[in-house]
């Protein structure tokens, strides 16, 4: 099999914090929006760029507390984009992992982690200040 896109989906329990979160804080557009009847959970699609998630409040669609793992380019520039919107609930660090990536690490309302991960160039990166994270 030959996947050509895989979407994680994420649960989400509250929608004026997840706009709050992925639209105004993360820089995600919404795609669609999906309710069932009036005043029922949402499903919707998110997207920024090439990474496509979706959010449920539908109870049984996904757990809480998952984590989605984002390889790319421009972690530097993004976090540094994020620290200026100065979001009141999530200050993230630029960490240099083990496992030879930069990353950003951002928690949303729900308890999701969402990892933004760059290959390390040392030359590229020479000058970055990083934290540590256990």
């Amino acid at each position: 099999m030959k996947a050509e896109k895989v979407i994680p989906v994420l649960r989400i329990f509250d929608y004026k914090k997840t706009v709050e979160f992925y639209v105004d804080w993360l820089g995600f557009e919404i795609v669609w929006e999906h309710h069932s009847d009036y005043n029922t959970p949402v499903y919707m699609e998110i997207k920024k760029n090439n990474i496509v998630l979706h959010l449920s409040e539908h109870h049984g669609d996904g757990s809480p507390r998952s984590r989605v793992f984002i390889l790319g380019d421009g972690v530097t520039e993004y976090h540094k984009e994020l620290i200026g919107k100065r979001y009141k609930y999530n200050i993230p660090g630029l960490e240099k992992t083990f496992y030879g990536t930069i990353a950003v690490t951002v928690d949303d309302p729900f308890g999701n982690k969402i990892i933004f991960n760059e290959e390390f160039d040392e030359e590229k990166h020479k000058d970055l200040e990083f934290c540590s994270i256990h």
